[in-house]
């Protein structure tokens, strides 16, 4: 049972980055590729911490067309 968690977990993590990634023009974030793979990367943490970057990341989501 935990295996199956870890395994949901991850596949939701790479997924937020996947989404991301794709949709990075559509932000307001400075468009460069550390920016990118920072953000990318961090966006569990910054999610839950920062309400720019969930407004951001929001409207990555909906920018990503794959």
């Amino acid at each position: 049972m935990g295996s199956l968690i870890t395994i949901a977990l991850l596949a939701l993590y790479a997924g937020g980055v996947w989404k991301f990634w794709n949709g990075f023009e559509q932000t307001n974030f400075v468009k460069s590729f550390e920016n990118r793979v920072y953000l990318s990367l961090l966006w569990p943490v910054l999610f839950t911490a920062n309400r720019s970057y969930r407004k951001n990341f929001t409207k990555a989501l909906k920018g990503s067309k794959r």
